[in-house]
């Protein structure tokens, strides 16, 4: 394997899925504002950039997998001209978690200046990139999808593709991430409930887990909200409120009202108010366990 390819965003998930890039054989060049968070891939064989956009070349490819809509606005628009720096006919792969909207404007800049922007958020958390598990989900130019399909397999366990509007994929990871959300209070709402009236919530949510409710959502988050487990967090609370706050504007600018949706921004909005921002996402479903007056399990 020859093709080299940048790599921009080297957090919790970012450094594992370069980290299955150069596994498989791809040349990295890579770049992290925290340029420590580079030294494990550097170790590896990874080229180091000085700068966000040192990572493109002509032609090029380049991954991003960065924390929120401005952060890839700044390196397709700012500075780093990321649009500019791969064209003509350079990809830039987009993997973060970010709004619809700003994947469409951004797919436009791109497409202006003669490269290409494909979405390709994903479904799992660190552990999951760390062993290929993840499920990507893609939209945008078929030629360009087809051209980094090898380099999607190279990180995750299945791809979906949801067509040629450059925002779809972005739609579906926030739809998702909406309905984690919403399990997530639904076990915790479960769990005050059970621990009040005197059944082990641990006991009840593994049965549910093998039964009725035999998903990944409920097998990996069941147990920690049951113990009260909320650390080491793999997703932290400040950034399920982002996302909630993405699918309240998507759903805004679709006319389609999310009542639930609502709510969990509120849960999450009042666990940061406690002191809770280090904790795992799950953490909202303490919410319910204070509404209902009981103390923290953990």
């Amino acid at each position: 394997m020859t093709q080299k390819i940048g790599f921009v965003g080297l957090g919790a998930m970012g450094l594992p899925m370069a980290t299955n890039l150069l596994a498989a054989g791809y040349h990295l060049t890579v770049y992290n504002r925290t340029a420590s968070k580079a030294e494990p891939l550097i170790a590896k064989g990874a080229r180091r950039a000085e700068r966000a956009g040192d990572v493109a070349h002509p032609g090029g490819i380049v991954v991003s997998m960065l924390a929120d809509d401005a952060s890839v606005k700044a390196l397709v628009t700012g500075e780093d001209a990321l649009a500019e720096r791969i064209a003509p006919d350079g990809i830039h792969v987009s993997m973060s978690t970010v709004s619809p909207a700003i994947t469409r404007e951004l797919a436009a800049y791109h497409t202006a200046r003669g490269s290409v922007m494909v979405a390709a958020p994903v479904f799992g958390r660190p552990s999951s990139a760390q062993a290929k598990w993840l499920w990507v989900c893609t939209s945008g130019s078929a030629d360009a999808k087809a051209k980094v399909k090898p380099i999607l397999e190279a990180m995750g366990q299945d791809i979906f593709d949801f067509g040629d509007n450059p925002g779809a994929a972005n739609v579906v990871k926030l739809a998702g991430n909406f309905m984690i959300a919403a399990a997530l209070e639904a076990m915790g709402e479960a769990v005050a409930m059970m621990r009040k009236s005197g059944v082990d919530p641990a006991a009840a949510l593994e049965m549910l887990a093998k039964t009725l409710f035999a998903a990944p959502v409920y097998q990996g988050y069941g147990p920690a909200i049951a113990h009260g487990r909320f650390t080491p967090a793999g997703f932290r609370l400040p950034l399920g409120l982002k996302d909630i706050d993405l699918v309240l504007q998507t759903a805004a600018a679709a006319n389609a009202p999310m009542p639930a949706a609502s709510l969990l921004r509120d849960r999450f909005i009042s666990a940061i108010a406690k002191g809770r921002a280090d904790l795992d996402w799950s953490a909202i479903a303490l919410g319910a366990a204070d509404d209902a007056g009981l103390k923290e399990s953990r």
